[in-house]
């Protein structure tokens, strides 16, 4: 398929800090962005809405899927993200998503996040970037993100609850049989535990610059 610019790949876990990471990236070079994991948590939202079992086959649901059903408030929850984990497992669903993913970065290219988007969506990519960090640290960083305090009375025990969840994902991701997540051959992996959101970018940017030459401003 021929693109109207570069596309760069950021895949990892959730809450390692490749949203983040992405977004900034997308206005430091001046390319679309988009959340993938958006679309199958709004395929979640919209099976979970309809009373239907998430694990049950969901195309229809797919292909039914609007742009702005990805601006729903709630796609950020646990309940949520174990249904995008169910609905994203299913090749139908994955395929249905494939094309909307692949039509985003054809005029201009893009930066895309997600899981599969190096192995699976845009295995030509320009730049590939895998980003991760342990459970633990993006157990805390998903608590902060929804507004919890680590340190209030019962965070401990939801904080290991959350980091439960979140190694069941990975789990789950990275044993599906369609597109799995994993690591791209010619992926760069980077560890954010003890990097700030700068140091990250700062990283990407000196990653991307080398893959790209003078196509990167």
């Amino acid at each position: 398929m021929m693109r109207g610019g570069p596309v760069l790949a950021v895949d990892g876990p959730a809450a390692a800090g490749k949203g983040t990471l992405a977004k900034r990236l997308a206005a430091e070079l001046n390319l679309p962005y988009l959340d993938t994991g958006l679309l199958y948590r709004a395929v979640g939202r919209l099976v979970l809405d309809a009373g239907q079992d998430p694990a049950a086959p969901a195309e229809q649901f797919a292909r039914a899927l609007k742009a702005e059903d990805t601006q729903c408030k709630d796609l950020r929850t646990q309940e949520v993200a174990r249904a995008a984990s169910q609905v994203a497992s299913q090749p139908a669903v994955r395929s249905a998503l494939v094309e909307t993913q692949r039509r985003f970065a054809q005029a201009r290219g893009g930066v895309l996040d997600g899981r599969d988007i190096g192995t699976a969506i845009f295995p030509d990519a320009d730049v590939k970037l895998f980003i991760t960090a342990s459970p633990a640290t993006r157990a805390l960083r998903r608590f902060v993100q929804l507004g919890e305090d680590p340190k209030a009375e019962g965070a401990t025990a939801r904080l290991a609850e959350m980091t439960a969840a979140l190694q069941a994902r990975d789990a789950a991701d990275a044993g599906r049989e369609a597109a799995p997540m994993q690591v791209a051959a010619d992926a760069v992996v980077i560890e954010t535990d003890t990097l700030s959101a700068d140091a990250v970018l700062a990283e990407a940017l000196r990653v991307v610059r080398e893959r790209l030459g003078t196509h990167a401003s």
